[in-house]
C-alpha cells in the first residue's frame, strides 16, 4: 500500500487550499465560527457559484462535458482539502453524486448536453424516485407505471422516502414500463420534470421537526419519451449503476466526519464524569478502532485503484463497506446519546458547548428548531437503509463474497 504522494499532487493540494482560504468566509475555519440565519442563507446561495466558477463541482468529469478531468489522485486531493476545510464540495447531492454520473455512463449526447451542465451549475435540483410504500427492499416489486402517449410518458403511481422532492426541479424516476415482463425486465429509468400539474409532493415530519423526507404523488404526470436514460425497460441495470455511487464513500475522507465526532464525544464524556465510566469507555474504544479500519480500507482501495492491482480482498471491501460503516455509525450515535443521558433529548443540545457536527453553522431546518444530535441520531438510522438495507448488503456479502447459497425465496 503507497501512501505517498506525488510532487504534482502535493502542488495542486496547495492550488486548492489557497483558493479555498480565498473564498470561504472569514473566519471559517475557527472553533468558535457561527453564522446568523441571514449569512448562512446568502452562503448557501452563493456557494454554488464559487464552486462552479472555481471549477471544482464534478471536476473529474470529462472536460468535455464542463469538468475538468481531474485524475484520480487529483480528485482525491480535492475531496481532502475540502474535508479538511470543512467546505462544501456539491451543489446537489443527488445531481452532482448519482444522476449525473449515471447520465455520463447511459445517457444520450443528447441527455448529456440538456442535464448536465445544469447540474454543473447549480440551477438544476434533483430527488431520487426508487423506493415506494410497498417496495423498498424489494424494489423491483413497484407498481409505478408509465405509459407512452405519443412523444411523451404518461406516469401514474407514488413515491415514498423522496429526500428534497419539495426542493426538486427533476426526479430520476424508477418506474414500469412493461406490466407483462419479468418484474426486474419491466422497468424503465425516466428523467421527470416535478414542477407540473399531476405531481403531488407532501412532507413527512420527523420527530425533530424536520421534513426532509417526502412522498411523492404522480397522477398523470408526464415527461418527453426521450427522457429515459440507458434503453426502454433497461431501467433495473442502469439503476444498479446508481446505487453503487450511492453507496460508496470517498477513500481518504469518508472517515473524518466520524472522527470528528469521535472527539466531539470524548469531550463530552470527559465533561460529565461518563468517561470513567468502562462500559463507555470500551465502546468509545470500539468506535475509535473501527473508523480507524475504514482509514485503512480507504487507503487500500485507493491504492488499488492506482495501481490497477486486482486484489481479491480489496474487491470484497466493495461489497461490506457500506455495511460496515453505517452499522458503526448507528451503533456510535447510541452511544452519543448515552453519554448525553437525558440531556440529548432535548432541543439544541449538542456536545460539551453545543457543539455536535454542524450545530453552530445550521440549527434549523425548514423553520423547525432541531436537536443536532438528535438529528445526527436518527440519520444514522436512514444511513443503514438507503443505498441498500444492511439486510440486503449481508445477502450480497455472503452470496457474491462468501458463494453461501442464495436466500429462500418466500412465496
Amino acid at each position: 500500500m503507497d501512501l505517498s504522494y506525488s510532487a504534482d499532487a502535493e502542488a495542486f493540494r496547495v492550488e486548492i487550499r489557497t483558493w479555498l482560504e480565498e473564498n470561504l468566509p472569514a473566519g471559517w475555519m475557527d472553533e468558535d465560527f457561527e453564522m446568523t440565519p441571514e449569512a448562512r442563507k446568502a452562503f448557501n446561495e452563493g456557494w454554488p457559484k464559487k464552486l462552479f466558477e472555481g471549477g471544482w463541482i464534478c471536476a473529474t468529469w470529462p472536460t468535455e462535458y464542463g469538468g475538468k478531468g481531474l485524475t484520480t489522485m487529483q480528485g482525491v486531493v480535492l475531496s481532502e482539502e475540502f474535508a479538511r476545510a470543512k467546505a462544501p464540495l456539491r451543489a446537489d447531492f443527488f445531481g452532482d453524486t448519482l444522476v449525473g454520473p449515471t447520465i455520463l455512463q447511459w445517457g444520450t449526447e443528447e441527455q448529456k448536453q440538456e442535464f448536465l451542465p445544469q447540474i454543473l451549475n447549480g440551477t438544476m435540483r434533483w430527488c431520487q424516485g426508487f423506493s415506494e410504500p410497498n417496495s423498498g427492499s424489494d424494489l423491483a416489486s413497484l407498481k409505478t407505471q408509465a405509459v407512452l402517449d405519443g412523444d411523451e410518458w404518461v406516469i401514474n403511481g407514488q413515491k415514498v422516502w423522496t429526500t428534497g422532492g419539495h426542493h426538486a426541479d427533476y426526479c430520476f424516476l424508477l418506474t414500469r414500463t412493461d406490466p407483462d415482463s419479468p418484474k426486474h425486465k419491466g422497468i424503465s429509468y425516466l428523467l421527470v420534470p416535478m414542477r407540473q400539474p399531476g405531481v403531488e409532493v407532501r412532507g413527512i415530519v420527523q420527530p425533530d421537526g424536520t421534513a426532509e423526507f417526502c412522498e411523492v404523488f404522480f397522477t398523470d404526470a408526464r415527461c418527453p419519451k426521450d427522457n429515459v436514460v440507458g434503453g426502454v425497460n433497461n431501467g433495473w441495470k442502469v439503476a444498479n449503476s446508481t446505487l453503487a455511487f450511492e453507496r460508496g464513500m470517498s477513500a481518504t475522507t469518508g472517515y473524518r466526519r466520524f472522527e470528528e465526532e469521535y472527539k466531539l464525544m470524548v469531550a463530552m464524556a470527559t465533561e460529565n464524569g461518563t468517561i470513567d465510566e468502562p462500559d463507555i469507555r470500551q465502546r468509545l474504544t470500539a468506535y475509535y478502532t473501527k473508523i480507524q479500519i475504514l482509514r485503512i480500507n480507504g487507503l487500500r482501495s485507493l491504492s488499488s485503484t492506482l495501481t490497477g492491482s486486482k486484489d481479491l480482498g480489496v474487491m470484497a471491501l466493495g461489497a461490506t463497506n457500506k455495511m460496515f460503516w453505517t452499522e458503526m455509525h448507528k451503533a456510535a450515535m447510541e452511544l452519543a446519546l448515552d453519554i448525553k443521558g437525558a440531556h440529548s433529548m432535548l432541543i439544541d443540545t449538542g456536545g460539551p458547548t453545543g457543539s455536535w457536527p454542524g450545530a453552530a453553522r445550521d440549527k434549523r431546518r425548514d423553520g423547525y428548531p432541531v436537536s443536532p444530535m438528535m438529528s445526527s441520531f436518527f440519520f444514522s438510522r436512514s444511513e443503514t437503509i438507503w443505498g441498500g438495507t444492511s439486510q440486503i448488503q449481508r445477502n450480497i456479502v455472503g452470496e457474491r463474497v462468501l458463494g453461501l447459497p442464495k436466500e429462500p425465496q418466500t412465496a
